[in-house]
């Protein structure tokens, strides 16, 4: 009995200390596959985050690191190592590997049926069916005559002839489109006819290709020919239940929980998803199809309004790309052994299989856009793109493999010709089709009117109507509105206003005000929203680059603007929505701002989540600029005010046209509304320069274009004033208030400030003082003297400037008023015709205040002293063009 009890309790206790008793974590051990699965992992995630990262470097796609990870850990690198496959990798442990990535090719495919969006083809249907087509035929057919001399020198005569054939034309034409998605992202061509073009072209030819993919598996699958029309007749019936009562329920209980409207899927409704994709999986794999067609069927049911599309993407692609999506890579690489690639005849035929493969999709696609009207650059373009391969063209090499169609030696000879056909595409994109030939499409103003890019314009030509509004976060919608309120005039003519607010750096002979007695001068606008999306490697970056017509920011802006712009009487709005790197986004905007011959760009820039500082001020009173530059924000909000003012101040340094970077306070402590209204006070501290006349040019234009707006002018000065009596102990301890929070960046340079340019800046500054504050100032033209009727024009000399206007807006004369106070100043970083920077940081240490160097380089010492001081006004901050066009 006691050896029987003992035989019991060994069986019930397990050993279970691991590595402290002994055992070996890299031993497969069925009933606990985790351990290993784990190490598996881990590997293969460095080994593809590495190899993505020095491929990065040369612009190509992740699926290429992905792919060459695979063959590395495969038997062709790696497995060359002894003991290496049989410790991480055995064949025993294949099996866990492939249902876990088996799992994540279904979701993969289904984010690709996601991508797919019919608007597309609709559009552009009668240019890109021809590519389409063409891309598809011709390659089917050349990949047929392909597979026969394969056929024959590397196949066993036990497979079917018909069914080589079948897979070899398939991958052969089949076109990645997934990969093509990304390379037309990241090439910035998915706003040019080129890429919206082969987008298209894209998208039916995956279309086509996984239906003939899926008629070829059915095939393969079924005993008899009667069974394989059954496979097929359920397969279309599938389809059809799938596109139309199952996407009718779909959207149905989508709006009944509420998740169509705010584009954000409820827990019930990701629930749903993930059921229903799983759920389609099993049904074709069980009527002899694949799962991976059940998931791509379910992505193509999924609605694409308000972004739902996207979100839905977002909650389930970074496990599907960055944990599920390489286990598929790898285990296709350790069945890739490119060492049986050992003669000149396999080798002949490697080369073989990837020029057919090209020349095939390359001359067709470009010969037929050739045909439809694409010049030569275009043409070459659109084949390049078409014959990329990359993950699709891996799917149909696993399934032929595992159906026995293709020999390891056939399949490792495709996977070299995938490889190399997507590592080539974007060097010949860009060879074919540079930057600087690229011709980009229209886009519709609110009226469905096209408004056509135009070109940067001569010297001296005015552009004081054209805007850019700069728009990277949906958080600074409130401020975009109210800065495009402010610019948008209330009374509309065709007359111009265009001297009143030239951009023009050129100050020599000032020009009139016209005149003309019957019509206010107050002309429409014309304003170009640049949507700015920033490009990650995740999918749904990619799937809002190609769904950008539907960005809900940019929908919420066209809405305000139609209702703001009465019938385009107003405003002419023109949408550019560009999809590219942060690193990118000031050259952007230089891009676009020359191609468009724009007047100022107009950055907005609005405050943050005030919960930090809440904790830190009385009840009821806050400073306005909490959430943007206070030292009441939490570190994140620190950091991401640095770095956003790192990117408006590369936008200043190289901006080929003026600058304008609106700061919204939000609701004042005396005002619930923070737009422009009767209510509103616009004050400019004028101390010389030409940024500040800059700004006199554009409050007295904002003021003719909106009658209820009045407007304080004060033109400060102080005696002279003598650098070398600073006291230099002093000057060290004063400067140690901007050490905090600053980090290196360019900043303006007007260039070097002598007696002869200080006497044309001082001249040039008392001619424009008298031409708008003289009593005769107005009287050629009557809705200029309405203007300045309402703008009060005053002087003031006094020893310390700054602290002048910190008084006059902190004083009851401003705040007072109860008007929502808007402070139009210069920003005079290096020519102001004072020196402020002494007296800022004064002000800064007498007041304590904590507030990063970057504040002042950005706003300038009048806008620093102001946010120091807690002043509750917004800002409206003007540079002049500084760089040549």
């Amino acid at each position: 009995m006691g050896v029987f009890r003992d035989m019991v309790l060994k069986r019930a206790a397990p050993e279970q200390a691991g590595i402290f008793s002994g055992a070996n974590p890299s031993t497969y051990n069925s009933n606990d596959p985790i351990v290993l699965w784990i190490i598996q992992v881990v590997i293969i995630m460095a080994m593809t985050q590495f190899l993505a990262t020095i491929f990065a470097r040369i612009r190509q796609p992740r699926v290429i690191a992905e792919i060459i990870g695979g063959v590395f850990l495969g038997p062709t690198v790696m497995g060359r190592i002894p003991g290496f496959e049989n410790a991480i990798f055995p064949v025993s442990s294949w099996p866990m590997l492939t249902l876990t990535s088996n799992i994540g090719l279904v979701l993969f495919l289904f984010i690709i049926g996601l991508e797919i969006d019919g608007s597309v083809i609709k559009k552009n249907f009668k240019a890109s069916a021809g590519i389409s087509i063409a891309g598809l035929v011709i390659p089917l057919g050349l990949g047929a005559a392909l597979g026969v001399g394969v056929y024959r020198e590397f196949t066993d005569p036990s497979v079917n002839f018909g069914y080589f054939l079948l897979f070899t034309a398939v991958a052969v034409g089949i076109t990645a489109f997934p990969v093509l998605c990304r390379i037309l992202t990241e090439l910035k061509l998915l706003d040019t006819t080129v890429g919206v073009v082969t987008l298209a072209a894209g998208v039916g030819n995956d279309v086509v290709g996984w239906i003939l993919l899926a008629l070829t598996v059915a095939l393969v699958n079924a005993s008899s020919g009667l069974v394989a029309l059954w496979v097929l007749l359920t397969a279309v019936g599938y389809v059809i239940f799938l596109m139309f009562p199952v996407k009718w329920g779909y959207r149905w209980l989508a709006r009944k929980t509420g998740s169509l409207e705010t584009g954000t899927p409820s827990t019930v409704m990701m629930t749903f998803t993930i059921l229903l994709v799983f759920i389609s999986a099993f049904f074709t794999d069980i009527i002899g199809i694949h799962p991976i067609f059940g998931g791509f069927l379910a992505g193509l049911i999924i609605p694409h309004t308000n972004g739902y599309g996207i979100a839905v993407t977002e909650k389930i692609e970074d496990v599907v790309v960055i944990l599920l999506l390489p286990l598929y890579f790898a285990l296709s690489g350790l069945k890739t052994n490119l060492g049986l690639l050992n003669d000149g005849i396999t080798w002949g035929y490697t080369i073989l299989i990837i020029a057919v493969a090209f020349s095939a999709k390359f001359f067709a696609c470009a010969a037929t856009a050739k045909l439809a009207g694409f010049n030569m650059r275009e043409s070459g373009a659109i084949g390049s793109l078409m014959s990329c391969k990359g993950l699709v063209e891996l799917i149909v090499l696993n399934i032929g493999l595992e159906a026995n169609i293709l020999s390891t030696r056939t399949f490792s000879m495709f996977v070299v010709h995938a490889i190399i056909l997507t590592f080539v595409t974007t060097p010949l994109v860009l060879l074919f089709y540079p930057a600087k030939y690229r011709s980009r499409i229209t886009v519709d103003d609110l009226d469905g009117n096209t408004i056509a890019s135009s070109q940067p314009s001569a010297e001296g030509d005015e552009l004081t109507n054209k805007f850019a509004l700069v728009l990277d976060q949906i958080d600074q919608l409130p401020a975009a509105m109210t800065v495009t309120q402010l610019l948008c005039p209330t009374t509309v003519s065709g007359e111009s206003l265009g001297q009143l607010s030239s951009p023009s750096l050129d100050e020599k002979s000032l020009p009139t005000v016209p005149y003309k007695a019957s019509l206010p001068i107050t002309p429409p606008i014309s304003l170009t929203l640049l949507r700015l999306i920033e490009l990650s490697n995740r999918t749904s970056a990619v799937l809002k680059s190609h769904l950008a017509h539907s960005d809900p920011v940019v929908s919420v802006f066209k809405t305000f603007a139609s209702l703001l712009g009465g019938g385009s009487k107003r405003l002419k709005l023109k949408v550019d929505v560009d999809v590219s790197s942060r690193d990118e986004f000031t050259q952007v905007i230089k891009d676009r701002v020359r191609e468009d011959g724009t007047g100022m760009i107009v950055i907005p820039w609005a405050s943050g989540s005030n919960d930090a500082a809440e904790e830190h001020e009385t009840p009821g009173v806050r400073n306005p600029f909490d959430g943007i530059f206070t030292s009441s924000e939490s570190k994140d909000q620190i950091m991401h005010s640095v770095l956003y003012s790192e990117f408006i101040r590369n936008i200043f340094l190289t901006a080929p046209c003026d600058v304008s970077l609106f700061v919204d306070r939000g609701p004042s402590n005396s005002s619930t509304a923070s737009g422009l209204g009767p209510d509103s006070l616009l004050v400019l501290p004028f101390f010389g320069g030409p940024d500040d006349r800059l700004a006199l040019k554009v409050l007295v234009k904002i003021c003719a274009g909106h009658q209820d707006v009045q407007a304080v002018v004060v033109r400060v000065s102080k005696g002279i004033h003598n650098e070398t009596e600073e006291d230099e102990s002093d000057k060290k301890h004063i400067a140690d208030v901007f050490l905090h929070n600053t980090i290196a960046g360019a900043d303006t340079v007007y260039g070097n400030l002598n007696t002869q340019t200080r006497l044309a800046s001082d001249t040039a500054d008392n001619l424009i003082w008298e031409r708008y504050a003289s009593p005769t100032a107005a009287t050629r033209n009557p809705s200029l003297t309405s203007a300045l009727s309402r703008i009060t024009f005053e002087t003031i000399q006094s020893p310390k400037p700054l602290q002048s206007v910190v008084d006059l807006f902190s004083g009851k004369r401003v705040q007072n008023t109860g008007k929502t106070v808007v402070a139009v100043l210069g920003r005079s970083r290096r020519m102001a015709v004072e020196r402020l920077d002494s007296e800022l940081r004064l002000i800064m240490a007498q007041r304590g205040a904590a507030m990063g160097s970057t504040v002042r380089k950005t706003l300038g010492d009048v806008g620093a002293a102001l946010v120091a001081t807690g002043v509750d006004a917004s800002l409206l901050v003007v540079q002049t063009c500084i760089t040549g066009s």
